[in-house]
C-alpha cells in the first residue's frame, strides 16, 4: 500500500516512520524545503505529557478580558474579520467549563501518557541527538491562588498515575538549583517528574535520516493546489506545478493549515492558527541555567535547557496567519528569562522566532479517519504536537492496518465535530 503524508514537521514525519516500519510504502510532500521549519522548528522543546491541558477551561474568558490590559499578556485576542475566527473563539468558549475541561483533559492526557511509552520505545532504537533529557518538567507559581487552583489537575495526574509532586519554595531549588537566583517570589511548584526535554528540530530533521534509509520518499518545495477526490474517494494530490501525486490512502498532517485545503473537500476542521513566540540564547553560564524545563504559570512561558541553549516559549495571540514578530513577545520572553536566571545567558544573542500552533477548541488533536474511505487526519496537536507525535503517529498506523488500538480513539477523530 502507498500511503501519501501531506506535512513534514514532527507529526508528519513521525507518522512516516511509524507507517514505514509498518511495511508501507510512503511519501511525504511539504512545501518547504526541508523538514520541520514551520511550528516545530522552534518550539519550546518538551515532551511533557503531565502538563497536558487545555487553553479552554473555567475562568479564561475572564482572565481573556483582564489579560487585553495588560503589557505582558499570556493570551491575546485581534479581530481578523474572518467568519473563521468568530466561530472558532466561539467553540472554545463553549469548552470552557468544569466539565468540558475535565474530558478534555482526559483526552490529553490519555493520548500524551501513550505518546510518551512509544517515544521511550523509539528513544531505544534510533541512535542520534537532540539534545534529550528525562529531568522532568517544573511548573512554578508566584501566587499562592495559582497553587491553591493546581489542586483540580493534581487530582486527574493522580487518577490517571502519572508520577508528580507538590513542592513547596524551599523544595523548588533541590529540583533547579539556579533558582536561588531568581529575582521574584516563588510560593511552591508542581514537578511532573515523566517529562523530557530536548530539541524538536534536531529531532526530527535526524528522524526523517532514518525514513529515508527506510525508503520513505520526501517530495520538499512541493506547494498543494487542490485535493482532488471522486465520489466519497480522493484520488491524487494536484501540486501547482501541474504534478498529481496518488496513492492508495491519504494523510493529513499539515497543521495549522490543514484546515483551508480540506475545505475545498468540504472538510471543515475547525483547527486554528494559534500564534506563538519563543527566544533561543546560548548559555554563558552553566550553573546559573536551568536543569531541564521550567513553565512560569503567571505568564504561560516556557524555559528550556538543550545542551548549550537556552529556549524561552509561549504566549498565545489569535490573530490568524500574522507572521509579525512583536517586540513586544520578545520582552516578556526575555524579561521571564532575566528575573528567573539572571546569569544563565547573554540575552544580547538571541534569535527570535514566531509560529502557528494547529489548535481545536477543545485542545484535543483530531486522530483518524474521515468520510472520505482513503483520507485520515493526523492535526491539531496545539501547543503539544511533539508530545503527542509518537502515539498519535502508532495510533494512525494501527487504525490504517485495522489493529486494535493501545488506547481509546473514538473521541479523537473528526466525527467529534459532527
Amino acid at each position: 500500500m502507498h500511503i501519501i503524508v501531506l506535512g513534514a514537521g514532527v507529526i508528519g514525519v513521525t507518522t512516516a516512520y511509524y507507517l514505514s516500519k509498518s511495511g508501507y510504502n510512503v511519501t511525504v510532500l511539504d512545501r518547504q524545503p526541508g523538514v520541520a521549519l514551520e511550528t516545530s522548528f522552534a518550539n519550546a522543546g518538551q515532551i511533557t505529557p503531565g502538563y497536558s491541558s487545555p487553553w479552554a477551561a473555567p475562568g479564561v474568558p475572564f482572565k481573556a478580558l483582564k489579560w487585553m490590559f495588560q503589557p505582558h499578556a499570556p493570551l491575546s485576542i485581534q479581530l481578523t474579520g474572518q467568519k473563521f475566527q468568530y466561530e472558532w473563539m466561539l467553540k472554545m468558549l463553549g469548552q470552557c467549563n468544569a466539565e468540558r475541561y475535565q474530558i478534555n483533559k482526559e483526552r490529553m492526557l490519555r493520548l500524551s501518557e501513550h505518546s510518551r511509552t512509544c517515544f521511550d520505545h523509539l528513544r531505544e532504537e534510533i541512535e542520534f541527538g537532540f539534545d534529550a533529557r528525562q529531568l522532568g518538567t517544573l511548573q512554578i507559581f508566584r501566587t499562592q491562588q495559582q497553587l491553591d487552583a493546581i489542586e483540580k489537575d493534581i487530582q486527574i495526574l493522580t487518577a490517571e498515575n502519572i508520577p508528580h509532586q507538590l513542592l513547596t519554595a524551599e523544595a523548588l531549588l533541590n529540583v533547579e538549583p539556579a533558582l536561588k537566583k531568581s529575582k521574584v517570589n516563588l510560593v511552591g511548584g508542581l514537578h511532573l517528574l515523566g517529562d523530557q526535554t530536548g530539541d524538536c528540530h534536531k529531532f526530527t530533521v535526524e528522524l526523517a535520516k532514518l525514513c529515508e534509509k527506510r525508503g520513505v520518499n520526501f517530495i520538499f518545495n512541493a506547494n498543494i493546489q487542490q485535493i482532488q477526490k471522486t465520489s466519497n474517494t480522493i484520488s491524487g494530490v494536484l501540486l501547482k506545478d501541474g504534478q498529481l501525486i496518488q496513492g492508495d490512502q491519504y494523510v493529513i498532517a499539515l497543521g495549522s493549515f490543514s484546515r483551508d485545503l480540506l475545505a475545498q473537500i468540504d472538510l471543515k476542521l475547525p483547527v486554528y492558527p494559534l500564534k506563538g513566540y519563543s527566544i533561543t540564547t546560548p548559555i554563558t553560564d552553566p550553573d546559573a541555567a536551568p536543569i531541564s524545563t521550567i513553565l512560569d504559570e503567571s505568564y504561560k512561558v516556557a524555559l528550556t535547557r538543550f545542551d548549550d541553549r537556552i529556549r524561552v516559549g509561549g504566549m498565545a495571540e489569535i490573530c490568524g496567519f500574522n507572521r509579525y514578530l512583536d517586540p513586544r513577545r520578545e520582552h516578556t520572553l526575555k524579561m521571564v528569562l532575566k528575573q528567573l536566571f539572571p546569569e544563565a545567558s547573554d540575552s544580547r544573542e538571541t534569535h527570535f522566532w514566531t509560529g502557528f500552533r494547529p489548535t481545536t477548541p477543545d485542545g484535543t488533536p483530531i486522530i483518524g479517519k474521515t468520510q472520505y474511505q482513503n483520507l485520515l487526519t493526523n492535526t491539531g496537536h496545539g501547543t503539544l504536537g511533539w508530545t503527542m507525535s509518537c502515539g498519535s503517529a502508532q495510533l494512525l498506523t494501527d487504525i490504517i492496518s485495522n489493529r486494535a488500538t493501545a488506547i481509546r480513539t473514538d473521541d479523537l477523530n473528526f466525527s467529534r465535530y459532527l
